[in-house]
């Protein structure tokens, strides 16, 4: 597990250095500084595409840069890490391209941090919590940036937001879990969700309104397109080298271990790199990230901001619950819903809903594809209404409409499966 723990470092580690450099590399090293600054004073609510807002090198120096704070974070937390880390590092650099960044994450962190403190526990106990949390950066950003107050009283008045926000997320993430029993993958998006939910709201009341933003890049990039494919490549590359003397048996194994992967529910918590390998968690993730990277090419939708960022999602959860047997059925339930109710597969929503959807892939693993097809199509209907609840202010909009969604179908499941073993 030693060597395994060493692939999965030099994995993430040789990302970050890549996405860095190619940032620089990308528009010239002066002006990704320049717009990574920009960015962090942007507005962050979804869809807040980076790209759009700034171009590709400040975006992907962003994304670089917001996923080294969540490796020190590991580290400084002496996590090593496995299939949870590499979830939530994933997802971190997967939405630092639309809508997280530096600023608005490290008080989140922090204040879950500070919550582990004061229930006297240690703040690696709820380190993946506070990574996860930082769904809620965008609220950090308006606060200090949009809302029109004084720069004096902004700045620290959204840390100290910030930081309250991650000192209730703790105790509202274990509540939420035991709602859907672990069947919704993104289970920080329904606590943030439900954070954002009163956060709107209160809002309301004051009479400023937040609404959700529609920033959108539709441009081709050649950079862009060839990221996916190279962490994969870069996946593969892993695997051979940690048995360089014995590549070919290194694959082998990797995708026996993969063929067992297939086997599970990925109902949380499912570590695969811990419960069945690195190497087969790393093929899976390779496996995955291209399955849905190719189908947006055939789409001949746009690799922007938010669809890379939710290829980036579905790659980290690679290792923590997803495989190809428990995403599809849900992929083909939320498709189904859209041509049954006629949306345009190509806008924002419905089109992050078919991979961020996948979040409920354990109900597929657990119960059947025909439960994950109902699932995905459920999925789809709630998710078009919920961002308009928090005002994009929760950028894991999909893991809350997920977690409602969930909640549902267990809840009916386990009342049919209880009353029926009652009355025999």
């Amino acid at each position: 597990m030693v060597q395994g723990t060493k692939t999965l470092n030099a994995f993430v580690v040789v990302v970050m250095l890549g996405l860095f450099l190619a940032g620089l590399t990308n528009g010239g090293i002066v002006q990704a500084f320049r717009g990574f600054f920009r960015l962090q004073v942007a507005p962050a609510r979804l869809v807040s595409d980076f790209i759009a807002v700034e171009g590709v090198g400040p975006t992907l120096l962003n994304v670089a840069a917001v996923g080294l704070l969540g490796y020190l974070f590991v580290i400084l937390n002496g996590l090593r890490i496995s299939g949870a880390e590499l979830a939530a590092l994933f997802t971190m650099m997967g939405f630092a391209f639309f809508g997280k960044t530096l600023f608005n994450c490290i008080p989140i962190m922090l204040g879950v941090s500070l919550s582990a403190l004061i229930v006297k526990k240690k703040p690696r106990d709820y380190a993946l919590i506070a990574m996860f949390g930082t769904a809620m950066g965008p609220l950090i950003t308006f606060i200090a940036f949009e809302l029109g107050m004084r720069r004096v009283f902004a700045l620290p008045g959204s840390f100290v937001i910030g930081v309250g926000i991650g000192l209730v997320m703790p105790p509202l993430a274990i509540a939420m879990l035991r709602l859907h029993q672990g069947y919704n993958l993104y289970n920080i998006g329904l606590s943030a969700g439900f954070i954002g939910l009163f956060t709107a709201s209160l809002s309301h009341a004051a009479g400023a309104d937040i609404l959700p933003l529609t920033k959108w890049s539709t441009a081709a990039e050649p950079l862009l397109i060839a990221v996916i494919p190279a962490i994969a490549l870069l996946a593969l590359f892993c695997i051979v080298a940690a048995s360089p003397r014995r590549a070919g048996q290194g694959l082998a194994e990797a995708f026996r271990d993969f063929r067992k992967i297939l086997t599970m529910s990925g109902r949380l918590p499912s570590d695969f790199a811990d419960y069945v390998s690195p190497k087969g968690s790393l093929l899976n993730a390779a496996i995955l990230g291209m399955l849905f990277w190719l189908g947006i090419v055939l789409l001949g939708a746009p690799l922007n901001g938010p669809v890379l960022g939710s290829i980036f999602t579905i790659f980290g959860f690679a290792s923590f619950g997803k495989h190809p047997g428990n995403v599809l059925p849900v992929v083909f339930g939320v498709v189904g819903a859209i041509f049954l109710f006629g949306k345009d597969i190509y806008a924002p929503t419905p089109l992050l809903a078919i991979m961020f959807g996948t979040a409920l892939a354990p109900l597929a693993g657990e119960f059947g594809p025909v439960v994950g097809c109902i699932a995905g199509f459920l999925h789809l209907v709630i998710v078009d209404r919920t961002s308009v609840w928090h005002g994009g202010m929760d950028l894991y909009n999909n893991g809350f409409a997920a977690g409602l969604t969930a909640t549902l179908i267990v809840s009916i499941i386990e009342w049919y499966r209880s009353s029926r073993s009652g009355g025999e």
